[in-house]
């Protein structure tokens, strides 16, 4: 009898180890599904602590809302991981920085953040991979995505960057004028420099090739391929967004590149992603 009572308790423990197992393994899926930045403006919200790192709105009224100190527990979970570069002492100093005081907020209509859209054309009946930089721009009462540059090396090739000795042997004289510009022949005999009889301000406008390209059907898009994020919002540093779609509690929209980056250093980069930002 006592045999049989002990051989009935070992059945029932092992079948509760084992349902306690299966549980686990429900509990840590469901974790991870809540813990993975499933979008951007999570990440946003997760950025601010706005939201907490299970999924949990935070109302305004809280006073947990954008606090300081929860902010800090919730701010590492939003790097790669499996980068040193975002894993280490850098971005230590970056969160250290961002909750110092009350600012330093990812907003969505904050400007100077940017979508790189990394997407497969057909250019003449060969495929080809061109970069879309997107930006948001304010609208009435709303908000839109808008193109503001594109990189495709085809176009770049075209206005290669040649030295002031090459540039030089390019100009019309003074006194063309004088003779009826008869010497303007000179610019259309090298089509291939033709840009350095332009103004010192000149500068390619790659948009606008690429606009015309489509236009004229010699652009025909086929599909997106992947999709990241380039962040100059925050004081004196740049981020880089991409997804990661991983096993684990580091996945989703996290921080794949940290610069720290003075604001007047800012200014050259932002010219790649938006040509026009200052006129």
């Amino acid at each position: 009898m006592t045999n049989v009572l002990l051989l009935s308790m070992f059945f029932i423990k092992t079948s509760e180890a084992q349902s306690y197992t299966n549980l686990g393994d429900v509990q840590t899926d469901e974790r991870a599904f809540y813990t993975m930045t499933k979008q951007m403006s999570q990440f946003m919200s997760r950025f601010n602590y706005e939201e907490d790192q299970y999924g949990t709105k935070i109302s305004p009224e809280s006073p947990d809302y954008r606090d300081r100190m929860k902010r800090k527990t919730v701010l590492p979970l939003l790097f790669d991981m499996d980068n040193p570069r975002t894993n280490g002492s850098l971005r230590d100093f970056f969160i250290a920085d961002l909750t110092e005081k009350d600012a330093n907020y990812f907003e969505f209509l904050g400007g100077k953040w940017y979508s790189e859209v990394s997407a497969t054309f057909k250019m003449n009946g060969e495929k080809v991979d061109i970069s879309m930089i997107f930006t948001i721009e304010q609208e009435n009462l709303g908000s839109k995505w808008v193109l503001t540059n594109v990189y495709f090396s085809d176009f770049s090739k075209l206005f290669p960057k040649g030295d002031i000795a090459e540039q030089q042997k390019h100009f019309l004289h003074p006194m063309s004028h004088e003779l009826d510009f008869m010497n303007i022949y000179k610019i259309f005999k090298t089509p291939e420099s033709i840009e350095y009889y332009a103004s010192n301000t000149y500068s390619p406008d790659y948009l606008s090739i690429f606009f015309y390209e489509v236009k004229c059907g010699n652009l025909v898009f086929e599909k997106v391929n992947s999709e990241k994020f380039h962040v100059f919002q925050i004081d004196n540093w740049y981020f880089e967004v991409s997804w990661f779609n991983r096993e684990g509690l580091n996945t989703g929209w996290l921080i794949s590149n940290l610069v720290f980056l003075k604001d007047d250093e800012k200014e050259e980069l932002l010219k790649f992603y938006q040509p026009n930002i200052n006129k």
